[in-house]
């Protein structure tokens, strides 16, 4: 056995056995990494160059600032108010609330870009008021977790700017815009998917539509939809900086939290920036860590002996495509979202390329089926925080959620084979 193949075994092989140990995913990527350089002869003082050069990167301040802008936004009174745009839009269909479920995680996403803050805030509010309606407790979790997959794809999403960061000289820009209609495409085709079941199971219809009703909501809401603004516009417009608007959004964020909604005083404000901080060491660890396991990667030359096994199983660019995809889910139900976004994207990125799929609309593809793993056993975040939410056991969630990882994959396979999908708007918008 080569030195190349002793040492791909070691760091692959210790990673997966850790993983499967439940070893936090962090500690994972390091002790791997750290085995693999010393079966290579590799100084140990390597490990922490490169992880200071993994997090040494001014796109990555946009990070802290989107996470703190969300957490703020949702702590702040905004759900209600999203709740209350989404019902006086789509409410009057048949199966109205979890049309309006859908429809208000587009918005929230928008806002928190995060599945996870998606469903625990409004799942708290609207898997009571279905069940209170007449809806199975399964179903209005299944809605709610899927649903919540639009907020990594609606922009900003700081998912997004890891993607960019880790694909290298990827335009954060082209990339919050190419998520617009992939998100508006899943959350029409759970709508589709939940007026099917609704039909079948004769779940209620809410009030008629009334336009003055919506604009009157819409007035409300206009606050919060504002922040969506100031970032998108902001950076496509070449105004500020990823970064710079994510700051932007943090001060408004605040001052419609604190003073326009009046949903969190100070010591709200102190308690939220208390859960930034949790969340950023979380993320800014496995950034500084999957850098150093990239290093590893790359001189072991596990990109190309991964191209070339990929497409050694076929040359057809459409098997290869699904492969990609396949591979994705596969690590979805192993791992999170970040570790996979960072480890995933420097190897699979390069075949993807090769088969004609931009960068941009692999990463809405990489998006998505991580997106689609956080809903799946053993590792699926918010699978578990939907069942804890929706106070209902797992199991029945995940036979709830069948029909909608139908809509999901549906979702997938159409943003990988029309590239249109993700490319119009960035095309259209020359960003």
């Amino acid at each position: 056995m080569s030195p190349e193949t002793l040492g791909t075994v070691i760091l692959l092989g210790s990673f997966f056995v850790m993983i499967m140990l439940r070893f936090p995913i962090a500690y994972a990527v390091g002790l791997s990494t750290v085995f693999c350089l010393l079966s290579q002869g590799q100084q140990l003082v390597t490990m922490p160059q490169q992880m200071v050069r993994g997090v040494w990167s001014y796109s990555l301040m946009a990070v802290p600032f989107f996470i703190t802008m969300g957490v703020l936004m949702g702590s702040g009174g905004i759900s209600e108010k999203l709740i209350a745009l989404a019902n006086s839009l789509v409410g009057w269909m048949r199966g109205g609330l979890a049309m309006v479920n859908i429809v208000a995680s587009y918005f929230f996403g928008g806002i928190s870009g995060s599945a996870s803050a998606d469903t625990a805030s409004l799942g708290s509010l609207l898997i009571p008021m279905m069940v209170d309606e007449g809806y199975d407790a399964d179903f209005s979790t299944a809605v709610t977790i899927t649903s919540s997959c639009e907020g990594l794809l609606v922009p900003p999403s700081h998912n997004m700017v890891i993607y960019a960061t880790t694909a290298g000289g990827i335009s954060v820009g082209s990339l919050f815009l190419a998520g617009y209609i992939p998100g508006a495409l899943l959350a029409l085709s759970l709508m589709i998917g939940s007026y099917i079941i609704s039909v079948k199971r004769n779940y209620p219809k809410g009030d008629a539509f009334k336009l003055s009703r919506f604009f009157k909501q819409l007035k409300t809401s206009i606050w919060a939809l504002a922040a969506i603004i100031i970032v998108v516009v902001g950076v496509v417009g070449g105004v500020f900086t990823a970064t710079e608007s994510a700051a932007i959004a943090v001060i408004y964020s605040l001052i419609v939290s604190v003073f326009i909604y009046k949903g969190m005083n100070w010591k709200g404000v102190w308690k939220a920036l208390e859960q930034c901080i949790d969340t950023l060491a979380i993320v800014l660890i496995l950034i500084a860590t999957s850098s150093a396991f990239g290093y590893c990667l790359t001189l072991l030359h596990v990109p190309d002996k991964a191209a070339a096994l990929i497409t050694g199983v076929s040359s057809n660019p459409i098997v290869i495509a699904l492969l990609l995809n396949v591979i994705l889910l596969v690590l979805g139900c192993i791992m999170d979202m970040a570790p996979i976004i960072l480890i995933a994207t420097p190897i699979l990125l390069p075949i993807a390329t090769s088969i004609g799929i931009h960068p941009i609309q692999f990463g809405v593809m990489v998006i998505l089926n991580c997106g689609i793993g956080l809903l799946t056993p053993p590792v699926g975040a918010v699978l578990f925080i939907g069942s804890a939410v929706g106070k209902t056991p797992m199991e029945k969630v995940v036979k709830a959620t069948l029909p909608f990882y139908l809509c999901m994959i549906i979702t997938l396979l159409l943003i990988t084979f029309i590239p249109q999908i993700s490319m119009l708007l960035p095309n259209l918008l020359g960003a």
